[in-house]
C-alpha cells in the first residue's frame, strides 16, 4: 500500500517517510524527502515543502504552508493559517550543548493563527508568536510577539504593525486592502475593529 493510502484525501509524495501514528488531514499535500515523526497532528489543506521535518508529537492546524528545508521540534505548535518561509528554525532548547542532554528542557512555542514567519528567520524556544503578525527574514524572535505586529531584526523588534491581509498599516491604521480599521491600546497591543 502507498503512503497516501494510509492518508485518505492526502497526498504524500513516494520519497517522504510518515512515522505511525500520525494524522494527515484530507486536502494536505506533503512534498519529496519530507519526514513525518510519530504522534504529530497535520491539519487539514496543509502545503509540507520538500526536506521538512516535522516531530515528535507536533501539532499543525489547517491551512499552514510550510516551505522547504524547515524543521518543526517536539514543543512547537503552529495555529490554523501559519506560513513557515523557508529554511526558517525553531529552537527547542534556550542553552544546547552537545555534551548535555537537555531533552527535559524543551520549551513550547506557539505560533498563532494567520501568522507569517519569514525566510532565514530564527524563533527561540519559549516564546509565541501572536495572531497575523509578521516576522521578516532573518530576524531572530527572543521574546513574545504581539498580534498584528511587524517584526525585524537581530534580535527582532517591532518596526510597525501589519493587517489581517499581511498589508503595512500608516499611522490611520485602516488596511490599504480591504479598510478595515485597528486600534493601538494602552499596553503596546493592537486589536482589529468591529
Amino acid at each position: 500500500m502507498s503512503m497516501a493510502g494510509r492518508f485518505e484525501g492526502a497526498f504524500v509524495h513516494e520519497s517522504a517517510f510518515v512515522d505511525e501514528p500520525a494524522r494527515i488531514g484530507r486536502g494536505t499535500k506533503i512534498w519529496h524527502f519530507v519526514h513525518i515523526l510519530r504522534d504529530c497532528e497535520i491539519g487539514e489543506d496543509c502545503a509540507i515543502g520538500q526536506n521538512v521535518m516535522i516531530g515528535p508529537a507536533v501539532k499543525v492546524g489547517n491551512r499552514c504552508k510550510i516551505q522547504n528545508n524547515v524543521s518543526l521540534y517536539n514543543g512547537v505548535e503552529l495555529e490554523d493559517g501559519v506560513f513557515c518561509g523557508p529554511s526558517c528554525v525553531f529552537t527547542n532548547v534556550a542553552t544546547p550543548r552537545a555534551e548535555i542532554e537537555r531533552k527535559s528542557e524543551f520549551k513550547r512555542t506557539v505560533v498563532k493563527r494567520g501568522a507569517s514567519i519569514g525566510a532565514n528567520a530564527t524563533i527561540v524556544c519559549g516564546n509565541t508568536l501572536g495572531e497575523y503578525c509578521l516576522i521578516g527574514a532573518g530576524a531572530v524572535i527572543t521574546h513574545d510577539v504581539p498580534a498584528y505586529a511587524l517584526m525585524a531584526g537581530v534580535p527582532a523588534r517591532r518596526i510597525g504593525w501589519v493587517s489581517r491581509l499581511g498589508r503595512r498599516l500608516g499611522p490611520d491604521l485602516i488596511c490599504p486592502e480591504d479598510g478595515s480599521r485597528y486600534e493601538e491600546i494602552a499596553d503596546g497591543r493592537l486589536e482589529a475593529r468591529p
